[in-house]
């Protein structure tokens, strides 16, 4: 029997995943190109979190809480499995699998649960994920989804970073992310990579259409911490769309192309030095192995951030997070090392809007008095 035939008698699975940031965009893209079906969960909102608050432990980071919400929320819309992204080491990550399958269970719900552990197996964890959810064995056709999904992951990072210098210069707030968010619809709709090239020039031309101010006074801000948090804009609060309208240009020192350069790409494809391997050389003053979570780049982005001169860092991570915690710990010694200005801002279910925007204004305050402080000072 053909491979086509054997492909015809597997029912196809109606898969989904949790939202993070764009990387529905990227999964879909992956299963759908190989003939399977997609849910993808509603926009994370208060209900999401409502509902994974609901059913997780009472002390779990609030990613977890989202995860299950997204899950539930999938599900609800007719999921019949769904994917995680297992990982090894401290943090509870490890640990996500069981405790939301289990939770879900609990709940009555039947579905098959695709644990992806892409730290032992890479990209062969990749295509065994792929060949159980799409039924598509040909190993080709899976070669190229993908490289395509690998390749629309570079095209929404580039986008995130014009959109950024385009957010904090614009005449008219939000117009930039406007055109931003009718970019994301011709990436995803992008089936082959000479779509994906075309989908991507088109995008950047329309987000450059956004009036700016190029005279305006701007600041520059990397964001660190966990990545979940860092990547997720319902997480953070909307973080960088805030920033953006106080005329900071934010950029992100944890993202998807750095991750995967770091966990996926072998070493003998990929150019330059990875965030790994610079969060380990940069850190080491100050923290000397992985203590777990995304604590060793956050504390090296400390130190790259303040050797190119950027004007200030904020380092974003969920209560109880203990292997951020232990980085914020380190953050005063290398303030009296010269640092320069970090905020860290710990947010869970009960952080109030009011309060978290009045902290950002502050902090753009402290900036820009130090900003021109020093520009003074060398005049």
């Amino acid at each position: 029997m053909s491979n086509k035939a054997d492909q015809k008698k597997i029912k196809k699975i109606k898969v989904s995943f949790p939202h993070m940031g764009s990387l529905h965009i990227v999964l879909s893209s992956m299963v759908k190109s190989l003939g399977g079906e997609v849910i993808v969960p509603p926009k994370t909102t208060k209900n999401t979190l409502s509902i994974g608050t609901k059913y997780s432990p009472e002390a779990i980071c609030l990613p977890y809480k989202l995860l299950l919400g997204n899950y539930i929320e999938a599900v609800e819309k007719g999921a019949e499995a769904v994917l995680m992204i297992n990982s090894p080491g401290i943090c509870r990550l490890g640990e996500y699998s069981k405790s939301i399958k289990n939770a879900m269970e609990d709940l009555g719900y039947r579905i098959k649960y695709v644990d992806v552990d892409l730290y032992k197996s890479k990209f062969f964890g990749i295509l065994d994920c792929l060949k159980s959810v799409t039924g598509n064995n040909n190993i080709i056709d899976i070669g190229k989804a993908i490289i395509l999904s690998f390749n629309k992951i570079f095209v929404l990072d580039n986008l995130d970073t014009i959109l950024s210098y385009y957010r904090a210069r614009e005449f008219e707030s939000g117009e930039a992310e406007k055109a931003f968010n009718r970019s994301l619809q011709w990436i995803d709709d992008a089936s082959t990579g000479k779509e994906l090239h075309e989908a991507s020039r088109e995008a950047v031309l329309e987000i450059k259409k956004t009036p700016i101010d190029k005279e305006k006074e701007i600041l520059k801000v990397d964001l660190t911490g966990e990545i979940f948090m860092v990547l997720d804009p319902f997480s953070n609060q909307y973080i960088e769309r805030e920033l953006g309208r106080l005329g900071v240009e934010t950029k992100r020192s944890m993202n998807l192309s750095g991750w995967l350069k770091t966990a996926i790409i072998p070493k003998i494809l990929r150019k330059g030095e990875t965030h790994l391997e610079r969060a380990f050389r940069l850190a080491k003053p100050y923290l000397t192995r992985d203590i777990g979570g995304d604590a060793i780049e956050s504390v090296s982005d400390v130190a790259y951030a303040t050797s190119k001169g950027t004007d200030g860092i904020i380092h974003i991570s969920p209560f109880t997070c203990m292997p951020e915690i232990m980085s914020q710990n380190i953050f005063p010694k290398m303030r009296q090392d010269g640092a320069l200005p970090i905020l860290a801002l710990v947010l869970d279910e009960q952080t109030g809007r009011a309060g978290f925007v009045t902290r950002l204004e502050a902090f753009v305050d402290l900036m820009k008095r130090r900003k021109r402080q020093l520009t003074a000072e060398m005049a």
